[in-house]
Protein backbone atom coordinates (compact mmCIF):
# COMPACT_ATOMS: atom_id res chain seq x y z
CA UNK A 1 0.00 0.00 0.00
CA UNK A 2 1.26 3.52 -0.93
CA UNK A 3 0.63 6.31 1.00
CA UNK A 4 2.18 9.81 0.63
CA UNK A 5 2.96 12.08 3.83
CA UNK A 6 3.11 15.39 1.92
CA UNK A 7 4.76 18.39 3.98
CA UNK A 8 4.55 21.76 3.69
CA UNK A 9 8.14 23.63 2.96
CA UNK A 10 7.68 27.82 3.19
CA UNK A 11 11.31 28.16 2.66
CA UNK A 12 14.70 25.70 1.77
CA UNK A 13 15.58 25.20 5.74
CA UNK A 14 12.13 23.85 5.76
CA UNK A 15 11.92 20.95 3.19
CA UNK A 16 15.00 20.16 4.22
CA UNK A 17 13.48 19.00 7.55
CA UNK A 18 10.59 17.85 6.51
CA UNK A 19 12.14 15.35 3.96
CA UNK A 20 14.94 14.39 6.90
CA UNK A 21 12.06 14.28 9.28
CA UNK A 22 10.10 11.12 6.98
CA UNK A 23 7.84 13.44 4.23
CA UNK A 24 7.86 11.67 1.02
CA UNK A 25 7.50 14.55 -0.82
CA UNK A 26 6.44 18.73 0.34
CA UNK A 27 4.73 21.47 -1.48
CA UNK A 28 6.11 25.09 -2.13
CA UNK A 29 5.86 28.05 -3.95
CA UNK A 30 8.03 30.61 -5.97
CA UNK A 31 7.62 33.80 -5.62
CA UNK A 32 4.77 34.33 -7.39
CA UNK A 33 1.44 32.71 -8.42
CA UNK A 34 1.26 30.67 -4.68
CA UNK A 35 -1.20 31.34 -2.50
CA UNK A 36 1.04 32.21 0.75
CA UNK A 37 2.76 35.51 -0.40
CA UNK A 38 3.82 35.40 3.50
CA UNK A 39 6.16 32.38 3.64
CA UNK A 40 9.63 33.02 2.30
CA UNK A 41 9.01 30.77 -0.83
CA UNK A 42 11.33 30.23 -3.46
CA UNK A 43 13.95 31.70 -5.81
CA UNK A 44 14.55 29.99 -8.21
CA UNK A 45 18.24 28.89 -7.08
CA UNK A 46 16.38 27.68 -3.85
CA UNK A 47 13.83 25.83 -6.02
CA UNK A 48 16.55 23.90 -7.51
CA UNK A 49 18.59 22.66 -4.68
CA UNK A 50 15.91 21.81 -3.00
CA UNK A 51 14.65 19.70 -6.14
CA UNK A 52 17.85 18.27 -5.94
CA UNK A 53 17.95 17.55 -2.11
CA UNK A 54 14.40 15.92 -2.21
CA UNK A 55 15.26 14.15 -5.68
CA UNK A 56 18.35 12.79 -3.87
CA UNK A 57 16.81 11.23 -1.29
CA UNK A 58 13.72 9.62 -3.18
CA UNK A 59 11.15 12.63 -2.47
CA UNK A 60 9.08 14.30 -4.67
CA UNK A 61 8.51 18.22 -4.89
CA UNK A 62 5.49 20.06 -5.60
CA UNK A 63 4.77 23.77 -6.55
CA UNK A 64 1.94 25.20 -6.50
CA UNK A 65 0.58 27.68 -8.89
CA UNK A 66 -2.80 28.30 -7.09
CA UNK A 67 -4.12 31.91 -7.29
CA UNK A 68 -7.18 32.90 -8.99
CA UNK A 69 -5.69 34.60 -11.61
CA UNK A 70 -6.77 37.99 -12.46
CA UNK A 71 -5.56 38.49 -16.46
CA UNK A 72 -2.44 40.93 -15.05
CA UNK A 73 -1.38 38.00 -12.77
CA UNK A 74 -0.86 35.33 -15.95
CA UNK A 75 1.92 37.61 -17.22
CA UNK A 76 5.12 35.29 -16.91
CA UNK A 77 3.62 32.41 -15.89
CA UNK A 78 4.22 30.36 -19.50
CA UNK A 79 8.03 31.32 -18.91
CA UNK A 80 7.83 30.21 -14.90
CA UNK A 81 6.44 27.19 -15.91
CA UNK A 82 9.37 26.46 -18.28
CA UNK A 83 11.26 26.74 -15.64
CA UNK A 84 10.81 24.96 -13.24
CA UNK A 85 9.77 21.93 -15.69
CA UNK A 86 13.78 22.19 -16.46
CA UNK A 87 13.73 22.14 -12.72
CA UNK A 88 12.57 18.47 -12.61
CA UNK A 89 9.71 19.37 -10.89
CA UNK A 90 7.30 16.70 -9.59
CA UNK A 91 3.92 18.25 -10.21
CA UNK A 92 2.08 21.24 -9.71
CA UNK A 93 -0.89 22.29 -7.84
CA UNK A 94 -3.52 24.61 -10.05
CA UNK A 95 -7.01 25.82 -9.14
CA UNK A 96 -7.85 27.75 -12.74
CA UNK A 97 -8.24 26.23 -15.98
CA UNK A 98 -6.24 28.71 -17.73
CA UNK A 99 -3.77 28.15 -15.70
CA UNK A 100 -3.87 24.09 -16.25
CA UNK A 101 -3.93 24.64 -20.19
CA UNK A 102 -1.01 26.80 -20.15
CA UNK A 103 0.34 23.92 -18.31
CA UNK A 104 -0.18 21.34 -20.61
CA UNK A 105 0.54 23.48 -23.20
CA UNK A 106 4.23 23.85 -22.33
CA UNK A 107 4.67 20.82 -20.81
CA UNK A 108 2.19 18.07 -21.75
CA UNK A 109 4.14 15.14 -19.26
CA UNK A 110 4.05 17.70 -16.51
CA UNK A 111 1.51 15.67 -13.92
CA UNK A 112 -1.73 18.30 -12.40
CA UNK A 113 -2.55 18.22 -9.02
CA UNK A 114 -6.05 19.86 -8.64
CA UNK A 115 -6.22 22.48 -5.82
CA UNK A 116 -8.49 22.71 -2.92
CA UNK A 117 -9.46 26.06 -4.05
CA UNK A 118 -11.31 24.43 -6.89
CA UNK A 119 -13.74 23.07 -4.48
CA UNK A 120 -13.67 19.49 -5.91
CA UNK A 121 -17.03 18.26 -3.64
CA UNK A 122 -18.70 15.42 -5.79
CA UNK A 123 -17.47 12.68 -8.29
CA UNK A 124 -18.39 14.85 -11.27
CA UNK A 125 -16.35 17.62 -11.03
CA UNK A 126 -13.48 15.34 -9.76
CA UNK A 127 -13.98 13.27 -13.10
CA UNK A 128 -14.10 16.37 -15.28
CA UNK A 129 -10.22 17.74 -13.67
CA UNK A 130 -9.54 13.93 -14.62
CA UNK A 131 -10.67 14.51 -18.38
CA UNK A 132 -8.55 17.48 -18.70
CA UNK A 133 -5.66 15.33 -17.09
CA UNK A 134 -5.52 16.49 -13.95
CA UNK A 135 -3.74 12.90 -11.59
CA UNK A 136 -4.63 13.76 -8.44
CA UNK A 137 -7.41 15.69 -6.63
CA UNK A 138 -6.67 17.70 -3.54
CA UNK A 139 -9.98 17.30 -1.72
CA UNK A 140 -12.12 20.22 -0.37
CA UNK A 141 -12.10 20.96 3.02
CA UNK A 142 -15.76 20.38 3.26
CA UNK A 143 -15.94 16.68 2.37
CA UNK A 144 -16.52 13.80 4.87
CA UNK A 145 -14.80 10.39 4.53
CA UNK A 146 -18.30 8.99 3.45
CA UNK A 147 -17.78 11.45 0.86
CA UNK A 148 -14.29 10.56 0.13
CA UNK A 149 -15.15 7.05 0.00
CA UNK A 150 -17.82 7.40 -2.67
CA UNK A 151 -15.68 9.85 -4.89
CA UNK A 152 -12.63 6.48 -4.62
CA UNK A 153 -14.98 4.17 -5.41
CA UNK A 154 -16.40 6.11 -8.53
CA UNK A 155 -12.76 6.94 -9.67
CA UNK A 156 -10.24 4.56 -8.26
CA UNK A 157 -7.39 5.66 -10.70
CA UNK A 158 -7.56 9.08 -9.14
CA UNK A 159 -5.54 10.20 -6.40
CA UNK A 160 -6.98 11.40 -3.90
CA UNK A 161 -4.92 14.34 -1.45
CA UNK A 162 -6.32 15.18 2.18
CA UNK A 163 -5.32 17.85 4.41
CA UNK A 164 -5.29 15.94 7.36
CA UNK A 165 -3.52 18.62 9.95
CA UNK A 166 -3.25 22.40 10.40
CA UNK A 167 -5.06 25.63 10.48
CA UNK A 168 -8.47 25.48 9.54
CA UNK A 169 -9.75 28.36 7.02
CA UNK A 170 -13.62 29.73 7.96
CA UNK A 171 -14.44 30.42 4.67
CA UNK A 172 -15.34 28.06 1.83
CA UNK A 173 -12.16 26.11 1.09
CA UNK A 174 -10.41 28.98 1.16
CA UNK A 175 -11.95 31.24 -0.81
CA UNK A 176 -12.43 34.16 1.54
CA UNK A 177 -13.13 37.90 0.54
CA UNK A 178 -13.09 39.00 3.88
CA UNK A 179 -9.43 40.19 4.52
CA UNK A 180 -9.57 41.79 0.55
CA UNK A 181 -13.13 43.98 2.06
CA UNK A 182 -11.70 44.49 5.30
CA UNK A 183 -7.97 45.40 4.37
CA UNK A 184 -7.78 45.70 0.36
CA UNK A 185 -5.41 42.34 -0.01
CA UNK A 186 -6.59 39.28 -1.84
CA UNK A 187 -6.52 35.96 -0.31
CA UNK A 188 -7.33 34.37 -3.39
CA UNK A 189 -4.20 35.56 -4.46
CA UNK A 190 -1.74 34.99 -1.46
CA UNK A 191 -2.03 37.78 1.02
CA UNK A 192 -4.69 36.88 2.85
CA UNK A 193 -4.44 38.83 6.72
CA UNK A 194 -6.54 36.42 8.71
CA UNK A 195 -8.70 38.90 10.16
CA UNK A 196 -11.29 35.57 10.68
CA UNK A 197 -8.45 35.67 13.61
CA UNK A 198 -9.61 39.09 14.60
CA UNK A 199 -11.66 40.20 17.95
CA UNK A 200 -15.57 41.16 17.22
CA UNK A 201 -18.37 42.36 18.68
CA UNK A 202 -21.65 42.95 17.75
CA UNK A 203 -24.08 46.08 17.43
CA UNK A 204 -27.43 46.28 16.69
CA UNK A 205 -28.21 49.21 13.59
CA UNK A 206 -30.61 51.43 15.75
CA UNK A 207 -28.22 51.62 18.50
CA UNK A 208 -25.03 52.66 17.56
CA UNK A 209 -22.08 52.89 19.80
CA UNK A 210 -23.75 50.47 21.78
CA UNK A 211 -21.42 46.41 21.19
CA UNK A 212 -22.86 43.58 22.39
CA UNK A 213 -20.17 40.40 23.49
CA UNK A 214 -21.64 37.23 22.08
CA UNK A 215 -20.36 35.31 24.67
CA UNK A 216 -21.32 36.56 28.20
CA UNK A 217 -18.44 37.55 29.95
CA UNK A 218 -17.58 40.35 28.32
CA UNK A 219 -14.37 39.54 27.54
CA UNK A 220 -15.44 39.54 23.34
CA UNK A 221 -15.24 36.89 21.22
CA UNK A 222 -13.66 34.99 17.95
CA UNK A 223 -16.45 34.29 15.90
CA UNK A 224 -15.00 32.76 12.86
CA UNK A 225 -12.10 31.23 15.19
CA UNK A 226 -11.94 27.78 13.80
CA UNK A 227 -9.54 25.47 15.84
CA UNK A 228 -6.76 23.54 14.30
CA UNK A 229 -7.23 19.86 12.33
CA UNK A 230 -5.71 16.88 13.49
CA UNK A 231 -6.31 13.58 12.04
CA UNK A 232 -3.26 11.97 13.66
CA UNK A 233 -5.80 9.44 15.43
CA UNK A 234 -7.92 8.44 12.55
CA UNK A 235 -5.01 7.50 10.20
CA UNK A 236 -6.75 3.86 9.18
CA UNK A 237 -10.10 5.80 8.69
CA UNK A 238 -8.41 7.74 5.94
CA UNK A 239 -6.94 5.05 4.02
CA UNK A 240 -10.36 3.18 3.90
CA UNK A 241 -11.77 6.35 2.35
CA UNK A 242 -9.20 5.88 -0.38
CA UNK A 243 -6.96 9.10 0.83
CA UNK A 244 -3.68 8.67 -0.73
CA UNK A 245 -1.44 11.37 0.37
CA UNK A 246 -1.97 13.08 3.82
CA UNK A 247 -1.02 16.78 3.47
CA UNK A 248 0.02 18.83 6.33
CA UNK A 249 -0.63 22.64 6.24
CA UNK A 250 1.66 25.06 7.31
CA UNK A 251 4.53 26.76 4.91
CA UNK A 252 4.52 29.90 7.24
CA UNK A 253 4.91 27.87 10.41
CA UNK A 254 8.18 27.18 11.42
CA UNK A 255 10.88 24.45 11.31
CA UNK A 256 10.44 22.60 14.47
CA UNK A 257 6.63 23.04 13.47
CA UNK A 258 6.98 20.74 10.06
CA UNK A 259 9.92 18.76 12.10
CA UNK A 260 7.66 17.61 14.52
CA UNK A 261 4.34 17.11 13.03
CA UNK A 262 5.94 15.62 9.87
CA UNK A 263 7.50 12.70 12.58
CA UNK A 264 4.42 12.47 14.11
CA UNK A 265 2.33 11.33 11.60
CA UNK A 266 5.52 9.39 9.96
CA UNK A 267 5.79 7.03 12.82
CA UNK A 268 1.57 6.85 13.23
CA UNK A 269 1.55 6.16 9.59
CA UNK A 270 4.20 3.61 9.37
CA UNK A 271 2.80 1.67 11.90
CA UNK A 272 0.16 1.03 10.70
CA UNK A 273 1.15 0.40 7.03
CA UNK A 274 3.70 -1.73 8.91
CA UNK A 275 0.83 -4.28 10.50
CA UNK A 276 -2.62 -2.86 9.59
CA UNK A 277 -4.23 -6.19 11.37
CA UNK A 278 -2.30 -5.17 14.78
CA UNK A 279 -2.39 -1.35 14.57
CA UNK A 280 -3.42 0.01 17.48
CA UNK A 281 -3.08 3.88 17.98
CA UNK A 282 -0.72 5.40 20.24
CA UNK A 283 -1.19 8.61 22.52
CA UNK A 284 2.52 9.66 22.32
CA UNK A 285 2.01 10.73 18.91
CA UNK A 286 -0.95 12.87 19.45
CA UNK A 287 1.30 14.61 22.71
CA UNK A 288 4.00 15.07 19.91
CA UNK A 289 1.95 17.14 18.00
CA UNK A 290 0.93 19.00 20.92
CA UNK A 291 4.45 20.25 21.05
CA UNK A 292 4.26 22.36 18.51
CA UNK A 293 2.58 26.19 18.94
CA UNK A 294 -1.20 25.34 18.34
CA UNK A 295 -5.21 26.15 18.66
CA UNK A 296 -7.25 23.46 20.20
CA UNK A 297 -8.00 20.35 18.00
CA UNK A 298 -10.85 19.10 15.64
CA UNK A 299 -11.45 16.56 13.33
CA UNK A 300 -13.07 19.26 10.95
CA UNK A 301 -15.77 17.86 8.10
CA UNK A 302 -14.22 14.37 8.05
CA UNK A 303 -17.14 12.69 10.33
CA UNK A 304 -19.79 15.29 9.68
CA UNK A 305 -20.12 18.97 9.61
CA UNK A 306 -18.45 20.56 12.65
CA UNK A 307 -20.62 22.60 14.91
CA UNK A 308 -19.66 25.13 17.73
CA UNK A 309 -17.26 22.43 19.39
CA UNK A 310 -14.80 22.90 15.86
CA UNK A 311 -14.67 26.42 17.16
CA UNK A 312 -12.75 28.77 19.80
CA UNK A 313 -14.82 31.41 21.05
CA UNK A 314 -12.67 33.04 23.66
CA UNK A 315 -9.46 33.66 22.19
CA UNK A 316 -7.55 32.80 18.99
CA UNK A 317 -4.02 32.88 20.90
CA UNK A 318 -1.91 29.51 20.83
CA UNK A 319 -0.81 26.79 23.04
CA UNK A 320 2.60 27.03 23.28
CA UNK A 321 3.51 24.50 25.89
CA UNK A 322 7.42 23.78 24.14
CA UNK A 323 10.07 25.81 23.01
CA UNK A 324 12.05 25.00 19.55
CA UNK A 325 16.30 26.01 21.05
CA UNK A 326 18.45 24.62 19.17
CA UNK A 327 19.67 22.52 15.81
CA UNK A 328 22.55 20.08 16.43
CA UNK A 329 24.89 20.76 13.63
CA UNK A 330 27.40 18.01 14.58
CA UNK A 331 28.37 15.58 16.84
CA UNK A 332 31.87 14.25 17.97
CA UNK A 333 31.41 10.37 19.32
CA UNK A 334 34.91 10.56 20.42
CA UNK A 335 34.45 13.89 22.97
CA UNK A 336 30.66 13.01 23.19
CA UNK A 337 29.96 17.11 22.16
CA UNK A 338 26.79 18.66 19.95
CA UNK A 339 27.91 21.60 18.13
CA UNK A 340 24.75 23.38 18.07
CA UNK A 341 22.78 26.16 16.37
CA UNK A 342 20.50 28.52 18.95
CA UNK A 343 17.45 29.15 17.98
CA UNK A 344 16.22 29.81 21.96
CA UNK A 345 17.93 30.91 24.64
CA UNK A 346 18.90 28.00 26.87
CA UNK A 347 20.44 28.34 30.46
CA UNK A 348 22.68 26.00 32.28
CA UNK A 349 20.58 23.19 33.94
CA UNK A 350 17.51 23.68 32.16
CA UNK A 351 16.22 20.43 30.96
CA UNK A 352 16.25 19.94 27.18
CA UNK A 353 14.65 16.75 25.16
CA UNK A 354 17.15 16.02 22.24
CA UNK A 355 14.48 15.19 19.22
CA UNK A 356 16.00 12.82 16.39
CA UNK A 357 14.81 12.14 13.03
CA UNK A 358 14.69 8.30 13.97
CA UNK A 359 12.82 8.80 16.78
CA UNK A 360 14.78 7.84 19.58
CA UNK A 361 14.40 10.94 21.61
CA UNK A 362 17.40 12.29 24.56
CA UNK A 363 16.84 13.36 27.83
CA UNK A 364 19.36 15.39 29.60
CA UNK A 365 20.65 18.78 31.74
CA UNK A 366 21.96 21.25 29.85
CA UNK A 367 25.60 21.89 31.09
CA UNK A 368 29.36 21.96 29.80
CA UNK A 369 28.39 24.56 27.11
CA UNK A 370 31.27 26.39 25.13
CA UNK A 371 31.27 29.23 22.55
CA UNK A 372 33.31 28.46 19.92
CA UNK A 373 36.46 29.85 21.55
CA UNK A 374 36.01 27.03 24.15
CA UNK A 375 34.50 29.22 26.82
CA UNK A 376 31.88 27.85 29.46
CA UNK A 377 28.88 29.89 29.27
CA UNK A 378 26.10 29.95 31.57
CA UNK A 379 23.96 30.73 28.68
CA UNK A 380 23.27 31.21 24.73
CA UNK A 381 21.57 34.84 24.70
CA UNK A 382 22.82 35.27 21.28
CA UNK A 383 20.18 34.55 17.93
CA UNK A 384 21.58 31.51 16.13
CA UNK A 385 25.11 31.28 17.56
CA UNK A 386 26.98 28.44 17.73
CA UNK A 387 28.22 26.33 20.34
CA UNK A 388 28.85 22.91 22.13
CA UNK A 389 27.21 20.64 24.57
CA UNK A 390 28.12 17.67 26.49
CA UNK A 391 25.60 15.15 25.08
CA UNK A 392 26.80 11.18 26.61
CA UNK A 393 25.09 9.40 23.51
CA UNK A 394 25.34 9.90 20.07
CA UNK A 395 23.04 12.39 18.08
CA UNK A 396 22.00 12.82 14.37
CA UNK A 397 22.85 16.13 12.43
CA UNK A 398 19.83 17.82 12.24
CA UNK A 399 18.34 16.81 15.37
CA UNK A 400 15.69 19.70 17.37
CA UNK A 401 16.59 20.58 20.82
CA UNK A 402 13.27 21.99 23.15
CA UNK A 403 12.90 22.81 26.16
CA UNK A 404 8.96 22.97 28.36
CA UNK A 405 8.01 26.61 28.24
CA UNK A 406 8.15 28.05 31.47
Amino acid sequence: MSIELLAPAGNLEKLKMAIIYGADAVYLAGVRFGLRAGAGNFSLEDMKEGIVFAHKNNKKVYITLNIIPHNDDLTGIDSFIKQISELGTDAVIVSDPGVLSIVREINPEMPIHISTQANVTNYLSARFWQQQGATRIISARELSLKELSFIHKKLPELELEAFVHGSMCISYSGRCLLSNFMCGRDANRGDCAHPCRWKYYLMEEKRPGEYFPIIEDGSGTFIFNSKDLCMIAHIPELIEAGVTSFKIEGRMKSSFYVSTVVRAYRMALDAYLNSPENYVFQRKWLDEVGKVSHRSFTTGFFFGKPGHESQNYKTSSYIRTWDFVGIVKSYDEKEKTAVIEQRNKINKGDYIEIMQPNGRDIMLKADNMRDMDGNLIDSTPHPQMIFSMKVPEPVEVNSILRKESE
